[in-house]
């Protein structure tokens, strides 16, 4: 029989093709498999078996965010603290000993931010946490000096004005169970629009909650529960949204868009508030300088200025010093301190600022500053309520401060709230708003664990969640602890034990800032109630997205309290 001339080349065809396909997946896994790269970050531990070219990539798909620290957890448990992973030719490495951080997050080389955080660039621009170079360096000058203490002292009675604020709005809620992360979520962003971005109570929009909403807690959106965290994150580890050609067209596209004008209303909002104010102050500067004769200018006191050095203890705890430390430290009291925004438009001014700067940086300072003190917060007030011994330290301590007056809290009282301070600084320990730091290689590292190398270009994933868990510098490790702060104990460890704000050059610009807020907020909160949560930490559900957080919510109750001295009368 005569073959068929049509199907014998199809036939044809179709096994040029599938040989052809074959040739070139063989290439390319001996490519991947080959590259120096890979070669290299195979010889760290890592973890379950790979797929052929893909890798490990098939494994973050399978966990989901409320899965994903409980998986982490298994992994470490199962691994070690110490591990490599590769995804095609994308090579990714895992640390969790301080030596190890230490020689990642103390270089100046290895200071940019890894490749993933990319996706923040729709919410929040070329701002201060994904930039890098020159523009990283002198942004990063310009915003650490507005976040002085003598700054920072001036924000405390409107930490406190909205702190009292809320615990009015609270009174509805006295014995009834409720999410208290909804409502430190929107006093967190109140507090930010009028301290580091100077807009009055009275002209900010009240859109504070549906900001926090947007970024942290979104409510119902075609049948899922998303927020921009959310959709950030799962852009990092999911493959199949990693790409903007795929990712436009899923679900997450439109919604983030959604999103987006949510939060980018109330910082353009905040935005051109402040623009009113500062050309309002520049047209009265000018009138008072034409009124007056010129007069010699008072000189400032060096040593008045410097009074913050006294209160070195007030710079907190056993933490590696950075350039916030240096600025407060050298500052000789001469130069005119300004806050964030007031000095971004300073610097318009002079044209050292565009507008497109400005809006990066307040987007990221707005991202920044609320969602970590939020997170802290909530979780501070879930642990005081599952352990009474604990909050009633506290309280013991806050009445001895303030005795039964009802006055606001000041500066100098944050200076003795020592117990509080540990409870938070042991909150942030077991419980960091930002579970991990990701960092790209500029070149091979050599580091203590096995003397492993890994490769240039890794992506290095500092799991601080593990960090902060390690038993050789945390014993009982998972037991809540406030005397791990103790002054004695600190000194023992080591400095990258405990990196709750990161550290090194590129740590948190806000870091003061963040502990001081926490300490007016959660006093104010304390002086007034009792908190009572019947979910044990150990139970917490966590949820792993860019800011850690519940997945099982912040549910607790609250009842009135006074001081002891009023309870004797």
């Amino acid at each position: 029989m005569d073959t068929d001339p049509i199907t014998t080349s199809y036939t044809s065809t179709v096994t040029f093709s599938l040989l052809m396909l074959v040739a070139v997946l063989i290439a390319a896994y001996y490519y991947i498999e080959t590259s120096r790269a890979v070669r290299l970050i195979k010889k760290l531990p890592t973890g379950p078996p790979s797929v052929p070219i893909l890798g490990h990539s098939l494994i973050p798909l399978t966990w989901p965010p409320e899965l994903m620290v409980e998986k982490v957890i298994e992994f470490y448990e199962k691994y070690g603290g110490t591990g490599g992973a590769y995804f095609g030719t994308k090579t990714v490495a895992f640390i969790t000993d301080p030596q190890d951080i230490e020689i990642i997050l103390s270089s100046s080389v290895h200071i940019d931010k890894a490749k993933e955080y990319e996706y923040f660039k729709p919410w929040l621009g070329d701002g201060l946490l994904i930039t890098k170079g020159d523009k990283w360096r002198r942004h990063r000058k310009v915003i650490a000096s507005t976040f002085h203490m003598n700054i920072l002292k001036t924000f405390v009675p409107l930490f406190y004005e909205n702190s009292i604020d809320l615990v009015n709005r609270l009174r509805d809620k006295v014995g009834k169970k409720f999410d208290c992360h909804d409502y430190l979520s929107a006093v967190t962003v109140d507090i930010l629009t009028e301290t580091a971005m100077g807009v009055k109570k009275e002209k900010r929009q009240k859109t504070g909650y549906e900001y926090a909403m947007a970024v942290m807690k979104y409510t119902l959106f075609l049948s899922y529960n998303y927020t921009l965290s959310d959709i950030i994150h799962r852009r990092q580890y999911n493959v199949l949204l990693r790409y903007d050609m795929l990712y436009k067209y899923s679900k997450f596209a439109k919604l983030q868009e959604k999103l987006l004008n949510i939060v980018h209303t109330l910082t353009e909002h905040v935005i051109k508030e402040k623009a009113k104010d500062f050309e309002e102050k520049l047209v009265k500067d000018q009138q008072v300088k034409e009124v007056q004769n010129v007069k010699p200018m008072e000189k400032s006191n060096p040593t008045k200025n410097m009074e913050h050095a006294k209160n070195k203890a007030a710079n907190y705890m056993h933490y590696v010093r950075d350039d916030l430390d240096d600025i407060d430290e050298n500052d000789i009291g001469e130069k005119k301190r300004l806050a964030f925004l007031e000095m971004m438009f300073e610097l318009k001014k002079n044209g050292q600022m565009t507008d497109e700067e400005i809006w990066e940086e307040v987007n990221t300072i707005m991202f920044e500053g609320h969602d970590t003190t939020a997170a802290g917060s909530s979780f501070a007030l879930c642990i005081l309520g599952n352990h009474p011994d604990i909050q009633a330290r506290v309280h013991e301590e806050l009445d001895t401060i303030f005795g039964d007056s009802d006055r606001q809290c000041t500066f100098q009282d944050t200076l003795k709230m020592k117990y509080l301070e540990r409870v938070i600084m042991e909150t942030l320990r077991l419980f960091p708003p930002v579970p991990l730091i990701a960092r790209h290689l500029n070149e091979d590292v050599k580091i203590v664990t096995g003397d492993y190398i890994l490769p240039k270009s890794t992506t290095v994933l500092i799991v601080q969640f593990i960090t902060h868990r390690l038993e050789k510098y945390y014993p009982n490790p998972t037991v809540f602890n406030p005397d791990n702060f103790l002054p004695e104990i600190m000194q023992q460890r080591h400095y990258y034990a405990y990196i709750p704000f990161s550290a090194g050059p590129r740590s948190c610009v806000g870091r003061k800032y963040a502990v001081l807020k926490l300490k007016v907020l959660l006093s104010t909160i304390l002086r007034n109630y009792r908190i009572i949560s019947d979910t044990p930490d150990k139970d917490f559900h966590l949820r792993g997205d860019i800011i850690l957080k519940r997945h099982d919510g912040f549910n607790i109750k609250i009842e009135p309290r006074k001081p002891a001295s009023r309870k004797e009368e």
